[in-house]
């Protein structure tokens, strides 16, 4: 169901790229706007994990240079049943943390220094569980992949507002500026169909995993009001990263892609106590170097 629901809303937007091209470009500017879709979606599929630590100027760590924090999410991804995925290190004062890559085998997760300041190690270790989480559910690449075809179709939007071509016969000006307004819009709301019940999802699967879905609750709280007085370098740079976050920044609750944090807390809250620490869990909380320095 999820992987028909995910071809059907990338294929949504991939139509949407196409009426574009066509509104502006006639048959020729469809076809163009479908090849590049097609390419966006293959190159994306590849690199996603690479696009998006690039974009954080992200720093691998391991068990050298920080075996604390590396070994924490190397057993709660043992928890979790996964493949151990690479781990990152963002030198930025907001705190944060996102999951990339196209699959639980090529996966990624990241934390910011600022998270990694502020939170406590249970509420370190549960953050980290929610990102293992949407690595279990296979939701990086989605997002990953839709956020490129969303940040593309309002670059050629924003782009017809300068030129106001037609369909090759002459020409609409209102269709144009009709397109500069809505199409982002309609992006906006696939985004949000796609993270909303996923970071739910993300939020269940990160409190099994660690065990404690109070610490993620804590976390959730921490972090939100932190995220959004200082959101992250690339969030400024790039606003279609807000969606890749636990928490995004300066986004409202009606664009967000992201379920009202109160609401997350509330549902974890509901989950009942803290149930006891995994072995794992345990021994990788006693040695935790929350800055990550090793």
């Amino acid at each position: 169901m999820n992987t028909m629901k995910t071809a059907m809303l990338l294929s949504a937007l991939t139509a949407l790229f196409m009426a574009l091209g066509y509104m502006f470009g006639g048959a020729g500017g469809a076809m163009i706007a479908l090849l590049v879709a097609g390419g966006m979606n293959l190159f994306t599929y590849w690199n996603a994990d690479k696009i998006v630590l690039r974009m954080h100027n992200a720093r691998e760590v391991d068990m050298a240079s920080a075996p604390d924090f590396y070994g924490m999410v190397r057993d709660l991804a043992r928890n979790a049943g996964l493949p151990m995925p690479r781990v990152y290190i963002v030198e930025d004062p907001s705190p944060n943390a996102f999951a990339t890559g196209r699959n639980p085998e090529n996966a990624a997760v990241a934390a910011t220094t600022g998270l990694l300041h502020m939170l406590d190690r249970d509420e370190v270790a549960a953050v980290m569980a929610h990102e293992l989480g949407h690595v279990r559910n296979r939701d990086t690449l989605v997002m990953t992949m839709v956020a490129t075809i969303a940040g593309a179709i309002s670059m050629i939007a924003n782009f017809a507002l300068f030129f106001r071509g037609g369909n090759g016969n002459g020409g609409n000006p209102l269709a144009a500026i009709l397109a500069v307004l809505v199409a982002p819009f309609a992006a906006m709301i696939v985004q949000m169909a796609i993270s909303r019940t996923r970071e739910y999802g993300a939020d269940k699967a990160g409190a099994e995993i660690c065990g404690n879905p109070h610490a993620l609750a804590s976390a959730l709280a921490k972090i939100s009001g932190a995220a959004q007085r200082r959101p992250t370098q690339a969030v400024t740079q790039n606003p279609a990263a807000a969606q890749l976050y636990i928490v995004p920044s300066r986004i409202s609750d009606m664009f967000s892609t992201h379920p009202a944090t109160e609401k997350r807390i509330a549902a974890l809250q509901a989950m009942g106590p803290a149930s006891a620490p995994r072995p794992a869990v345990r021994r990788a909380r006693s040695a935790l170097d929350p800055l990550g320095r090793g």
